[in-house]
């Protein structure tokens, strides 16, 4: 088979598949080279999706008329200096982004240079050049492009519909904009404008906050945790939400690397690291992080499209990440978003149920008032509230360490003292316990109601972490070892686990044939299931890759040990455990919480409760 060189055009068209994959990478492109030129303001107009048209109009520098002829030439850019591709310092830098595009669409660019008295105009048809000629702008640069792929139907054939490839463009530009906040954005097509971002005013950090609230929604700000931290030469800055705003896919994952938006898995898989211990597996952080390092530390040129970066040490990028949002979560101690308390008022107004229907709807009934002493009100078991009793000093929770005691017939005497006031305490007092589960405080200014499994399940985990990192979990000898039936292949992957579990006040040993001996079990664990516990043990590690440092893997073990080491659901407490619990979660961080990411409480503001029946 004989050699021979690619013509031009078909030279050009493979670097199009490369570059301009969809309409979002062209656009993609030309804000990149919009922002390059330092443009204050880029405006975006499409038709079917970018597929018909695309307009990219921007105040920048502009260009001369040379420089149009150079523009839509391979490999000419005014971004790098000499032979040096180390030292990036621009978003564009390929040189490739106008030409490539030209060999596949109908592209135009006018532009008029900074100082110039007249705007000037190239075309390019399916990669043929015309001459620059003179044309009417104000200012900046504007480059149109028709009829994206007409010159590759084949690609025209992988391109979604229209309203898919919009949101990616959509999506493009907003990246931009967190990267840019003191650039506004416009994105329209022919009938409305779809996306609109002002330029944010202040300091850079204040900024990027006005500019993240523009894109993740409102909800963000009073939910966001800053982040600035500084390891060597990196320093990252930025905002990370609290782990009870949470979505089901990583879209609300916005990473700026140098200017740069990125999506990278050496990134995302810190975020999860960092997460790890407030989120379950299918849910993931909302947050917008901003890396600033030496040019020299990241390599930008790994991927066509410049999504993915490399760093010359990795694992010191992902400890500064990981560290930074622990702390920012740790700082935050055991606060909760206030989505979960909006959400929960819009279920309880009329019609505000799951899909807008009548599952959240109220049905009003009068009641008469009767005291404690009297019993419950009507229509509710006696076993469905605890009445009030003294507030506990907040220590360890009475009661709760040791076995469950018989449910009374009748609801206990009201004591005597007046138990303190609600406003003491940022989670208030309690006041009643519902359908044994749910634990009603009375707050300054509204109510608390506190799941109280997964506020328990999130102190015995924080409880066991600490004692790991001290002197390893205490232990209690079972009085009649426990005997677990497995699969062999389960009771292996325990086995193998047993030296360190523990480290986790778990003591067991093989039998042979699939079975585990269960001899101690950690001493926090008042009410133990060996049974349930070593099965979910054996499902969890069959899903951790050997490769997970131990580290890692302790933590998700004791996430399992402490769900079996909790209050659970049903269990009637009396008032002083009921305060007792809500002392520690004031006292103890992330208990906003539990180790799966749901939230153990709702709080709902007076104000709303009075909007809620029409007082306000």
């Amino acid at each position: 088979m004989t050699l021979r060189r690619l013509p031009d055009g078909l030279v050009n068209r493979i670097a199009a598949g490369e570059v301009v994959e969809r309409p979002a990478a062209a656009v993609k492109e030309l804000v990149e080279n919009a922002l390059d030129a330092g443009a204050r303001r880029v405006d975006v107009r499409l038709r079917d999706g970018g597929r018909g048209r695309i307009v990219v109009a921007d105040d920048g520098c502009g260009m001369t008329p040379d420089e149009l002829r150079l523009a839509v030439q391979r490999h000419c850019t005014s971004k790098l200096d000499g032979e040096d591709l180390v030292h990036i310092r621009h978003l564009g830098f390929r040189g490739e982004a106008l030409p490539s595009i030209g060999a596949v669409a109908r592209l135009s660019v006018t532009s008029r240079a900074h100082g110039a008295d007249a705007a000037w105009c190239i075309a390019v048809d399916a990669g043929s050049v015309g001459e620059p000629e003179p044309a009417a702008l104000p200012r900046g640069t504007r480059v149109e492009v028709r009829d994206l792929f007409y010159a590759t139907p084949a690609r025209l054939k992988f391109l979604k519909q229209a309203r898919t490839e919009t949101q990616h463009v959509l999506d493009t530009v907003q990246r931009l904009g967190l990267a840019h906040p003191h650039v506004g954005f416009s994105v329209a097509d022919d009938s409305r404008t779809l996306l609109r971002l002002d330029p944010a005013d202040g300091e850079l950090l204040d900024a990027r906050l006005a500019r993240l609230a523009a894109v993740l929604g409102r909800d963000f700000t009073p939910n966001a945790l800053p982040i600035d931290a500084r390891r060597d030469d990196l320093h990252l800055t930025g905002y990370i939400g609290l782990p009870t705003l949470n979505r089901a896919n990583a879209q609300g994952q916005y990473l700026v690397v140098n200017g740069r938006p990125v999506r990278d898995k050496l990134l995302h898989g810190a975020l999860r690291g960092a997460y790890s211990d407030f989120l379950a597996k299918d849910r993931h952080p909302v947050v917008g992080l901003f890396l600033d390092c030496p040019p020299e530390a990241v390599d930008v040129n790994v991927h066509p499209a410049k999504t993915e970066v490399r760093f010359r040490q990795p694992a010191l990028v992902r400890g500064l990440i990981v560290s930074a949002c622990q702390h920012a979560l740790a700082e935050a101690g055991h606060r909760a978003s206030s989505t979960v308390g909006a959400e929960a008022m819009q279920r309880a107004r009329p019609g505000g149920g799951p899909n807008g229907g009548g599952g959240g709807r109220w049905r009003y009934a009068a009641a008469a008032y009767q005291p404690a002493s009297a019993g419950p009100p009507a229509g509710l078991s006696e076993t469905a509230v605890a009445y009030d009793a003294p507030l506990d000093d907040g220590g360890d929770l009475p009661g709760l360490d040791a076995q469950p005691a018989a449910r009374a017939e009748t609801p206990p005497e009201p004591a005597q003292s007046s138990p303190e006031p609600a406003g003491s305490y940022p989670l208030g007092a309690a006041r009643a316990q519902l359908h044994e589960n749910y634990i009603v405080a009375q707050t300054a200014d509204g109510l608390v109601v506190v799941d109280q499994h997964a506020a328990h399940e999130r102190l015995v985990y924080e409880r066991m972490k600490a004692q790991l990192d001290a002197e390893g979990v205490k232990r209690q000898m079972l009085l009649i070892p426990e005997v677990v039936e497995l699969d062999p292949a389960a009771a292996e992957r325990v086995a193998e686990r047993a030296e360190e579990l523990v480290r986790l006040g778990l003591v067991l040993e093989s039998f042979g044939g699939g079975t585990l001996i269960v001899r101690e079990v950690p001493a926090l664990l008042r009410e133990p299931d060996p049974q349930g516990l070593v099965r979910d043990l054996a499902d969890d590690l069959a899903e951790l890759d050997s490769r997970v440092a131990l580290s890692d893997r302790l933590m998700h073990v004791c996430a399992t040990m402490a769900c079996h080491g909790s209050v659970r659901a049903g269990r009637r407490l009396s008032l002083d455990e009921m305060n007792a619990l809500l002392r520690q979660m004031e006292q103890t961080p992330h208990t906003g919480q539990c180790n799966h990411g749901r939230p153990t409480y709702v709080e709902l503001k007076l104000a709303d409760i009075e909007k809620l029946f029409g007082r306000s």
